[in-house]
């Protein structure tokens, strides 16, 4: 991180050992309102509270000295740490209270909102010392204030930044920009005005979360005078997807930082998900140390070279038409991995209005989500595909033709696996729609060629997953399963693991989460064990309903993959750790099986 020159990094880990020790409240309060371990990031900004928990005293200790490591070492290398303060979200007593969605919000115009937030803080600086002067603070990320009128707005944001200021009389107030982009409809100038001008000037930095795609900077007169971040979001969920805006990170922070009246201070990184991309992530990096635009056909061919340690033409080539297709999407749209094989449609084939060939995408962006429903005709969800399928299979080929000479670079085989199962990825989707074309006219054997096509693909991708070591299963659960100090523990954190990516939130026995499938992973192990089981069981149901001439039953379907998911959640089931076959050539015979 500090040889990419990040100097500002959010220092998030332990905070729950710091509440414990700041709520005068009973630890049965508290198990219901820390989330689990793989749920943190969720219980922090209030979506839920008690999923996956409770955290354990092991693990609160734990944690609490991790921090502190932590936090000496980014002193060390000289980064300015960014703690939390507090947002206003409190325990809560009631009985009955749904643990899967939001928590009790505390009204900053309520006395108490300073004194607990001021106990927070002086609780902090006591762990740690007298470190930084800069606290991260999201009330209203996704939570709409209860009124739009700009004098209440205007006192809530004075009653938080003084619960910070109590504390440390320095404080600054590092905020999210992106409940102006996700509930726009609420946050209008006055509103934003109100909130953003509540705070003394210099004592506030908003972070412009989705500039990349949806910059605020440019709508608001540069937050009406706030110093701003210039961020890249990129990724939701930690999905594996290819994907990027190249041209956008070469050039968005420059246009913001010379463009008149400019208050940008930074440029940062937002993701949800960092193990993906990394040439996305290695531009971005370099952006903050760039006082010109990147010409990123150049840049990438030097960045070819780098990475794999010497020039080759043929993957060279490939670049620059990645750089054109999948690395150049400009269609708006926030990118999750749709695809049908990590996101099986939990739909009827039945309700399709049309014949899916004819399909025709409809985006629709809906306020307090991070994500874009993509929907075919009636309800047929659509994967985000911005790019021509064939030239990145021409990248894939060019790729392949450097294998000779580059098969010995592991940052080769990674782009090339990766590559490869973006590629089969893609077809299977293709495959997907073709079956249930099928289904509709009733054609059984055009359905079984087909459900045999797409489970052999999910068979095919796990196969080349598995031959690197970033692609595995194994590693995620084992590193969960490692921190346990008791097998109540041990079991606790593998549930943990395996729930977040998978399916998780508020599923009830017939009916699917809302976020099933949310952090979905394209990792061998999870491909065979979880991915081709559910997939298989809705074509069996399909094809068994053609066969005895009746509907597809949803509701059964439901019940059947809700439990296997369940079932699965709960396994003990070992995955492999270390890759396994070559992965050069199991990508040629894949590209002469799919694509030749």
């Amino acid at each position: 991180m500090a040889l990419q020159g990040i100097n500002l990094p959010l220092a998030f880990t332990g905070q729950e050992a710091i509440w414990q020790k700041s709520f005068n409240v009973t630890d049965r309060d508290l198990d219901d309102f820390f989330g689990g371990p793989a749920f943190l990031a969720w219980a922090r900004m209030g979506n839920l509270h008690g999923w996956g928990g409770p955290l354990s005293q092991n693990w609160l200790d734990q944690q609490l000295t991790l921090q502190k490591k932590i936090l000496s070492r980014m002193i060390e290398l000289g980064m300015v740490p960014v703690l939390p303060s507090f947002s206003g979200n409190v325990p809560n007593t009631v009985d009955g209270d749904p643990r899967w969605c939001c928590t009790y919000l505390l009204d900053p115009s309520d006395a108490l909102f300073i004194d607990v937030g001021l106990a927070f803080i002086r609780q902090q600086m006591k762990e740690y010392g007298d470190i930084t002067n800069i606290y991260n603070c999201d009330t209203f990320n996704e939570n709409t204030p209860p009124t739009n009128e700009p004098t209440y707005i205007s006192s809530l944001g004075s009653a938080i930044y003084e619960a910070m200021s109590r504390g440390n009389k320095d404080a600054v107030w590092l905020m999210q920009g992106w409940l102006f982009y996700s509930d726009a409809a609420f946050w209008k100038e006055p509103q934003m005005k109100a909130l953003l001008h509540s705070v003394p000037t210099g004592k506030m930095i908003v972070l412009d979360l989705f500039a990349d795609v949806k910059p605020i900077w440019q709508m608001s007169s540069q937050f009406y005078g706030v110093p701003y971040i210039w961020c890249m979001l990129h990724n939701f969920g930690g999905n594996i997807e290819m994907y990027g805006i190249l041209d956008s990170i070469a050039s968005g922070p420059i246009d913001a930082r010379t463009s008149h009246n400019s208050t940008m201070v930074g440029v940062g990184m937002c993701m949800e998900g960092i193990e993906h991309n990394p040439v996305v992530y290695e531009l971005m990096s370099e952006m903050a140390f760039r006082s010109q635009k990147v010409e990123v056909e150049d840049w990438l061919k030097i960045y070819s070279y780098r990475r794999y340690g010497q020039s080759n033409v043929e993957v060279e080539k490939a670049w620059g038409i990645l750089y054109h297709t999948i690395y150049n999407c400009t269609d708006g749209i926030a990118d999750h991995n749709k695809d049908y094989i990590v996101e099986f449609p939990d739909i009827s084939p039945n309700s399709f209005s049309s014949d899916v060939s004819k399909r025709k995408a409809i985006s629709e962006v809906k306020k307090h989500r991070r994500f874009v429903l993509s929907e075919v005709s009636a309800s047929l969800p659509h994967p985000h595909l911005w790019y021509s399928t064939k030239e990145a299979i021409k990248a894939l080929e060019l790729f392949l033709n450097a294998g000779n000479d580059l098969s010995k670079s592991l940052t080769y085989r990674y782009d090339l696996v990766d590559l490869t199962r973006q590629s089969l990825s893609k077809l299977a989707n293709e495959v997907y729609l073709d079956a249930m074309n099928a289904y509709r006219k009733k054609d059984s054997n055009g359905l079984n060629f087909y459900t045999k096509k797409f489970l052999e693909l999910i068979v095919d991708i796990d196969t080349l997953l598995a031959s690197d070591d970033n692609f595995l299963l194994g590693p995620w659960l084992e590193d969960a399963k490692s921190l346990a100090r008791t097998e109540n523990e041990r079991k606790q954190y593998e549930w943990n693991a395996r729930t977040q990516v998978t399916m998780w939130y508020d599923n009830t026995k017939t009916e699917q989460s809302k976020l099933h499938d949310y952090a979905n992973k394209f990792w061998s192990g999870l491909l065979k064990s979880y991915y081709l089981p559910r997939a298989s069981k809705y074509f069996s149901r399909l094809t068994k309903g053609l066969q005895e001439n009746q509907s597809f039953q949803l509701e059964e379907w439901r019940k059947d993959w809700i439990a296997y998911s369940n079932e699965w959640q709960s396994g003990k089931e070992l995955y492999a750790v270390k890759a396994t076959g070559d992965a050069l050539a199991i990508s040629s015979s894949l590209f002469k099986k799919y694509f030749s």
